[in-house]
């Protein structure tokens, strides 16, 4: 602090040390509350003698510039200085159009937002009371215990190598083929997605996905300026006829698909189905980026393979997955599996955004998953959500009385109710405190405008009930408004 001061024989010494400090402070270089050197310890760093220091104390004290504290030393008061003449910038102004158009997708701050008290069918983030707190415990204690400080400092881009190999062991039982393919860790499946987006496409790149889909990814493509093409979705899953169509007629860059337990639809795509659209992909040689998202959560029927698995001995498929919904989601891990040149230009990739994603949560991750506990807590975790899912589909059928309801089940239901916009629905549900997402979110063209999407996960039975009671409520009244209107 005291390392550019130099006197001059001009002024009292207690003065210039005096006005140095009110220098460092009204400059912000010294802040509230900040302890300053004892007065011996400060003649010693100056070479001057006690007493000016002292003086010079006394006057800062005097002026309110510093306080002090019997027994413990002289600190820097609040200052009284009024900064209005700061320096300031119009960051509005430099904000660029990847700025500007997050903030402008940002559902988070523009759509209406959960407030105590409110029953909210909006989220499809896990249940916390699910999270298997006391082998996760385990797991840190345990990693911790065998890798030390190892995995408290930098980690490889690709990241945490016993994990990977549980990884690739964990997609052969999906009957995923890995041969000649190879993992790389990300934080989360958001990270995975934008990786490859922004390795391998340019802008005004067309991407075709279903319509409706997941309203992240939608975000990611949009702020990268790539063409989304949207395919109708039916209640089996993307329109077949429609893909192929456009799959002839634009150049398409990469497919992003999600096959089992689509969202918002919640719809799984059957095997066959499966296989005819791996086939209309691999025909006109447009590869697939494949979201893995909920696997684990199918009970309805079988374990389906992805459709990476069908694409056995190729590599027109790259998969990203996580356990977020199911598992600890603030873990922030998820992975994709692609062909090895993929990976190995991703893993550059990767050094430059964030070097690489924590060892500490791959190694916690990996211990648990190798431990046998995430086996017995997806059984649990599934037989909670399936209770959940069939209680909501009666309260549905019995209260709301939609059109048409897709999905198999997991974390969320979707319905469409023909003549009622949601957005409006929502609005009168909102002065009852009651709230879901509206179907527009996830549209790639502001189209799906009677459907909603009802999340599960973080509500009782109860809630569950009351709520679907009021959106059934306010159909009814909306339904009876626009048949006067019409009447008239």
């Amino acid at each position: 602090m005291f390392s550019s001061l130099e006197f001059n024989n001009n002024e009292p010494i207690y003065l210039q040390i005096e006005n140095y400090i009110k220098y460092m402070i009204k400059n912000n270089m010294v802040v509230t509350d900040a302890k300053l050197p004892s007065s011996r310890d400060l003649s010693k760093i100056l070479g001057v003698s006690r007493n000016s220091v002292i003086v010079a104390y006394e006057n800062l004290e005097a002026d309110g510039i510093v306080y002090t504290i019997k027994g413990r030393g002289t600190f820097v008061s609040k200052s009284k200085e009024d900064y209005k003449n700061g320096w300031n910038l119009s960051w509005d102004n430099m904000i660029n159009s990847y700025g500007r158009l997050a903030e402008e997708l940002d559902i988070v701050k523009t759509e209406i937002p959960w407030e105590k008290g409110m029953i909210s069918f909006k989220s499809i983030s896990p249940d916390g009371a699910l999270f298997d707190i006391d082998e996760f415990k385990k797991s840190f204690l345990n990693r911790i215990s065998l890798e030390e400080d190892k995995i408290l400092n930098y980690g490889y881009a690709q990241g945490y190598k016993p994990l990977i190999d549980y990884l690739l062991e964990y997609m052969k039982q999906k009957g995923v083929s890995v041969e000649n393919k190879d993992i790389i860790i990300t934080n989360g499946f958001t990270e995975g997605l934008e990786m490859i987006l922004d390795t391998f496409c340019n802008f005004g790149d067309k991407i075709l996905c279903e319509n409706p889909t997941h309203n992240t990814s939608i975000k990611i493509m949009k702020v990268l300026g790539l063409d989304i093409i949207g395919v109708k979705m039916n209640q089996d899953g993307i329109d077949i006829e429609e893909l192929e169509n456009k799959l002839k007629n634009n150049k398409i860059k990469f497919g992003y698909l999600i096959p089992s337990y689509h969202n918002p639809t919640g719809i799984v795509m059957k095997a066959e189905k499966r296989q005819r659209v791996y086939n209309l992909f691999r025909k006109y040689n447009i590869p697939i980026i494949e979201d893995g998202f909920n696997e684990e959560l199918l009970y309805n029927s079988t374990h389906i393979s992805p459709l990476s698995s069908i694409d056995k001995g190729g590599n027109g498929v790259i998969y990203i997955s996580s356990f977020s919904k199911i598992l600890f989601p603030g873990l922030r891990v998820g992975w994709i599996l692609a062909d090895k040149r993929i990976i190995d230009v991703l893993e550059s990739v990767k050094r430059c955004k964030n070097i690489h994603t924590s060892f500490l949560d791959q190694g916690i991750l990996y211990e648990y998953l190798n431990s046998g506990a995430f086996d017995k807590n997806v059984k649990r975790i599934r037989k909670v959500y399936r209770e959940k899912y069939d209680f909501a589909l009666n309260c549905i059928n019995k209260y709301i009385k939609p059109d048409f309801i897709w999905g198999e089940g997991a974390l969320h239901i979707y319905i469409g109710i023909e003549g009622v916009k949601s957005r409006e629905l929502l609005k009168e549900c909102y002065k009852k405190n009651v709230i879901f997402t509206p179907g527009d979110i996830f549209s790639v063209d502001n189209s799906c405008e009677n459907t909603l999407r009802i999340g599960l996960t973080r509500l009782n039975l109860e809630q569950i009930e009351e709520g679907i009671r009021i959106i059934g409520e306010k159909v009814k009244e909306l339904r009876e408004r626009i048949r006067f209107n019409e009447d008239k």
